[in-house]
């Protein structure tokens, strides 16, 4: 894309080039304060900042507290581990613990969010950020035993096809995750796990390389498990492309979306993506140890695939018959 610059000629649309006509017109210099605060003062959505607590810097370990004004907040950049809280956040738990006092088990189904029903206000919200649609996400435990979950349905390996894809330098747990899973199958790591890298001195790996791996190992590849954002380069990978390709080639292809919800666009039914997990205290703020989820597309909901059940597998209109037998 191009526009006009301030002397009439045509130059590429960039973020760098947008700030230097912004500074050039607001007469400030690029590369200081002042500049970034008339863009704080001039953001549509710069009101959403005191909807969140800012860690003070007196409160922060390793700060010379001799060096700070007291009432100092910190400049936070750490939301790709855990999110700010909300100035809300209290409020929202008193609810909950006042109806706990009140009710104690009679708030399973009653008071003004019944404990039973916990995750349905979550939903709709869910849908939106994750590009699903109705019944497609679950709400429900932390990001890797929800991979564990998926993987019992969806890593299914035969003799010919075995093998998991995912990327070199994933986050620690779902490397343990793929591979012990690899384990429980009677493989080693080292025969059915395909780790695609960068090329030599790039940080980031390119989406052709992983075409390229799928076309030459494909049809032993059971599954393909990749994040939606790379936690170490913040690589955002293509997932519709390498979906369809992927799937193409018989594959399997799961997303571990733990820092790719909330903070990037995702149209995970019309991408066809099968399966993804996710927690939900990095971009979406939920808090230390709070509740992940998933992702199944529909078109997977009438297959009969092992799964490993429980009492809230149950729809929610027998889930309190308590009856004995396979899930409803």
């Amino acid at each position: 894309m191009k526009s006009l610059n301030c002397n009439g000629k045509d130059e590429e649309l960039t973020p760098q080039n947008i700030l230097n006509e912004q500074s050039e017109k607001w007469k400030i210099p690029l590369v200081s304060e002042a500049f970034a605060r008339k863009l704080d003062e001039n953001d549509a959505l710069h009101y959403i900042r005191d909807e969140f607590h800012f860690p003070k810097l007196t409160s922060l370990p390793k700060v010379d507290k001799s060096r700070i004004n007291s009432d100092s907040s910190c400049i936070y950049f750490c939301g790709h581990s855990l999110g700010l809280q909300s100035t809300r956040v209290r409020q929202a738990i008193d609810v909950w613990l006042n109806d706990w006092a009140d009710l104690g088990a009679h708030g399973h189904i009653h008071g003004r969010n019944p404990f039973a029903a916990c995750d349905y206000p979550c939903i709709p919200t869910l849908q939106k950020l994750l590009g699903a649609e109705d019944k497609e996400v679950g709400v429900m435990n932390q990001l890797t035993s929800n991979l564990h979950f998926m993987m019992i349905s969806f890593y299914r390996p035969t003799a010919e096809r075995f093998k998991i894809l995912y990327e070199e330098r994933s986050f620690p747990s779902d490397e343990y995750a793929f591979q012990s899973q690899i384990r429980f199958h009677g493989y080693t790591p080292e025969e059915a796990a395909i780790t695609v890298k960068p090329r030599q001195n790039e940080d980031c790996i390119r989406t052709e390389d992983i075409l390229e791996l799928l076309k030459q190992h494909g049809q032993s590849i059971a599954l393909i498990l990749l994040s939606g954002v790379q936690y170490y380069t913040g690589q955002l990978f293509d997932i519709e492309t390498i979906t369809e390709a992927a799937q193409q080639q018989g594959c399997t292809v799961g997303w571990d979306l733990a820092h790719a919800v909330g903070n990037v666009p995702l149209k995970l039914h019309d991408w066809k993506v099968d399966f993804a997990a996710f927690c939900s205290y990095k971009y979406l703020n939920s808090g230390a140890g709070c509740i992940g989820g998933i992702f199944v597309h529909s078109n997977h909901f009438d297959k009969d695939y092992p799964r490993f059940d429980g009492w809230w597998g149950n729809r929610d209109a027998t889930r309190f018959q308590m009856a004995k037998g396979k899930n409803d």
